[in-house]
C-alpha cells in the first residue's frame, strides 16, 4: 500500500526489511525525478519529492515495490562486509554480562561472532540499527539514558546494536569503542552503513 504523507511524500509500506531494503536501492539505482529523500525503514520507505505530480510517482512505486516483493528473501548487498573495529572496554560491559548470564569475555565473543545487517537509520543522522544481534545479548536500555554518549560508541540495546555516529544522549548499554569514522558530513554518502549494509566487528587492542 502507498499512502500521503504530507504535502510532498509517499509512504510506501513494504511489509518487511529486505522488501524495504531492495526499494530503497531501485529508488537510488535509477532515482525519480523530483525524488530528493528516500528513507527506509523497518516495513516502509518514504519518498519526499516537493513539487512532483504524486499520483506519477504513486504509478512507478507501485510497479518498483512489486519488483522488490517479488525478489523473494535475502541479503540485499552481496559484497564485502563493513568490519568495524572495537576496543571493548565499555562502561557496561560487565552489566551486560550480568543481564545475559555470561562472562565479559563471552559477551565479546558473541557481539563479534555472526555478521549484522543495517536495518534502517533514525534517532540521529548516520545511527544505524544494526539486525541480526545474538539473542544472548538482547538485554534492556538503560533506565536512566546518558545525558552524553561519544562518537564512535560501540552498545546495544534490546535487539540490537550501533555504532554512535556523532556524540549525543544515549540510553544504550556501551561495549565499547571504535576510531571508526561511521558518519561524514563532507562524505557521499556521508554515512558508511547504509541500509542493507553487512556488519561485522572486530575486537582489537587499544591504540
Amino acid at each position: 500500500m502507498i499512502r500521503r504523507a504530507g504535502e510532498d511524500a509517499l509512504l510506501v509500506e513494504t511489509g518487511s526489511l529486505e522488501a524495504s531494503h531492495r526499494l530503497d536501492a531501485l529508488l537510488r539505482a535509477d532515482r525519480p525525478d523530483g525524488v530528493v529523500e528516500i528513507v527506509p525503514g523497518p516495513a516502509t520507505v518514504l519518498v519526499t519529492a516537493p513539487g512532483t505530480d504524486l499520483s506519477r510517482l504513486r504509478s512507478r512505486l507501485s510497479r518498483l515495490l512489486d519488483t522488490a516483493c517479488d525478489a523473494g528473501d535475502g541479503t540485499l548487498q552481496a559484497g564485502r562486509p563493513v568490519t568495524v573495529p572495537v576496543v571493548y572496554d565499555g562502561a557496561d560491559l560487565d552489566d551486560v554480562a550480568a543481564l545475559s548470564g555470561l562472562s565479559a569475555r563471552e559477551v565479546v565473543e558473541r557481539h563479534t561472532g555472526r555478521e549484522l545487517v543495517v536495518g534502517w537509520l533514525g534517532f540521529t543522522p548516520g545511527f544505524a540499527y544494526l539486525t541480526g544481534l545474538d539473542p544472548a545479548l538482547h538485554v534492556p536500555r538503560l533506565s536512566t539514558p546518558r545525558t552524553a554518549v561519544p562518537a564512535g560508541a560501540v552498545a546495544i540495546a534490546g535487539p540490537y546494536s550501533a555504532v554512535y555516529p556523532s556524540a549525543s544522549p544515549g540510553g544504550w548499554r556501551l561495549l565499547g569503542r571504535s576510531l571508526l569514522a561511521v558518519w561524514d558530513v563532507a562524505a557521499d554518502p556521508p554515512t558508511v552503513l547504509t541500509p542493507g549494509t553487512r556488519v561485522r566487528f572486530q575486537a582489537v587492542t587499544d591504540p
